[in-house]
């Protein structure tokens, strides 16, 4: 009997410190299993990422509108970077067929996102989306404060998108 991937994006726990942002203070996960058997880590990432609900959008225009003055980083930022490999907006940092970390350091916080597959039984594939997050100061400490309840939101919800049943 075939059972169908899960169709929802559910929370697990992260343990710090993680490799791929070893100094961390703040991370989270989220996972969701697909049937899609050979599904590899920068092709996960990119189909989620460009799975983002139009609302994702707005609130990163706002988001921008708001830092920019503070003299943060932006998505247009690193869209102007050149000869730099992005998924979405978000420079690859280091890359295996089964790991994708992205990734920016800025002066408030530096931050991961972090794409692993992992081969399940039946043909399926565990898509885990980890973000790891180092508040470098008071600056980085509000801000995070500040965008965890949009984040918990989008997430899943990319997830979801991306690999959720409709």
């Amino acid at each position: 009997m075939h059972h169908p991937a899960s169709t929802n994006a559910s929370a697990r726990p992260v343990k710090l410190p993680h490799r791929a942002l070893k100094d961390a203070d703040w991370g989270d996960s989220f996972v969701i299993t697909v049937d899609k058997p050979g599904l590899g880590a920068r092709e996960a990432a990119r189909h989620v990422i460009n799975s983002a609900p139009r609302w994702y959008y707005h609130l990163l225009a706002l988001r921008n509108a708001i830092v920019r003055p503070l003299g943060l980083k932006t998505d247009l930022d690193t869209a102007a970077m050149t000869k730099v490999d992005t998924i979405g907006v978000f420079p690859v940092i280091s890359e295996t067929d089964d790991c994708v970390i992205l990734g920016l350091d800025d002066h408030h916080l530096n931050f991961r996102i972090v794409f692993e597959t992992e081969a399940l039984e039946r043909n399926r594939t565990l898509v885990r989306s980890i973000t790891l997050v180092r508040r470098n100061n008071t600056l980085g400490r509000i801000y995070l404060a500040a965008i965890l309840p949009f984040h918990n939101l989008i997430v899943p919800a990319m997830l979801n998108a991306a690999y959720g049943s409709r």
